[in-house]
């Protein structure tokens, strides 16, 4: 897909864009989850912030009730060791709380020590597949009953380059994100008969932040895309207006998306 085939570069998000709607963003407390979870609180949503470390989630807490927007909600859970069991009763506790879910945006992820195939172990690949895969589709599973009753409701998975690029060293993370990307494309043609239910994959390309920091230590991140310029296509697709873009896997940068 193209930028000409639909707005989310220059999407400018109206004001009251995500008014009365709960969203759920997993890995609040980094640079894409949290810069999001600011910016849809600012246009009206009542966010619910997933972690695992406590301390940064209220932290974030703090920014967006000072900012003066809808009192969030926060869900620590440590997707490396969550059971089923702990998903759904955190969903429980989500519904009975805010009653509601129009939209989870997936940006929790672990990447871990690069490192050549013969250092790796089956704990590392565990844990990968785990957080990566296993994890998403336990909460999005959980969540779908809310999902499900939304009168228009969006999931969103955020993924990246080496699950269609996997080059030396990134097996289990590339790995894991090829495998969360076909399954959330099933879930896309699975529900592709539910007209108020979407999902669709994100592909932010290389992108100043410090998780490209850790991964690429000596790299300029001059001229690289920033995070606030990813934020408009997530904005798009969690809106009404992209309620037409479904099953895609969009690359941002690719498409000039992220500049």
């Amino acid at each position: 897909m193209t930028q000409q085939d639909y707005p989310m570069k220059d999407y400018q998000a109206p004001a009251n864009l995500l008014e009365g709607r709960v969203i759920l963003i997993t890995g609040a407390s980094g640079g894409i989850g949290g810069a999001l979870a600011k910016t849809c609180a600012k246009l009206g949503a009542t966010v619910v912030l997933h972690g695992k470390r406590v301390k940064a989630l209220e932290r974030l807490y703090d920014e967006i009730e000072a900012a003066g927007g809808p009192t969030p909600a926060i869900l620590p859970l440590d997707l490396a060791t969550a059971s089923e069991q702990e998903y759904n009763y955190a969903v429980s506790v989500l519904e009975r709380q805010l009653k509601r879910l129009d939209g989870i945006v997936h940006c929790a992820a672990h990447c871990g020590d690069l490192s050549p195939m013969s250092n790796e172990t089956i704990d590392v690949w565990q844990t990968m597949m785990r957080v990566n895969v296993i994890a998403p589709f336990a909460l999005t599973k959980a969540c779908l009953p809310l999902l499900m009753n939304s009168p228009d409701a969006s999931v969103i998975v955020t993924s990246e380059s080496h699950a269609s690029q996997p080059s030396a060293y990134w097996g289990a993370f590339a790995a894991s994100r090829a495998a969360l990307e076909h399954a959330a494309l099933g879930w896309a043609d699975e529900w592709s008969r539910h007209e108020h239910l979407r999902v669709n994959v994100l592909v932010p390309g290389p992108v100043q932040s410090p998780a490209r920091r850790r991964t690429h230590p000596a790299e300029s991140q001059i001229g690289m895309a920033t995070i606030d310029s990813l934020l408009p296509a997530y904005l798009y697709l969690l809106g009404a207006e992209g309620k037409g873009v479904r099953g895609q896997k969009i690359h941002l940068a690719q498409a000039g998306l992220a500049s």
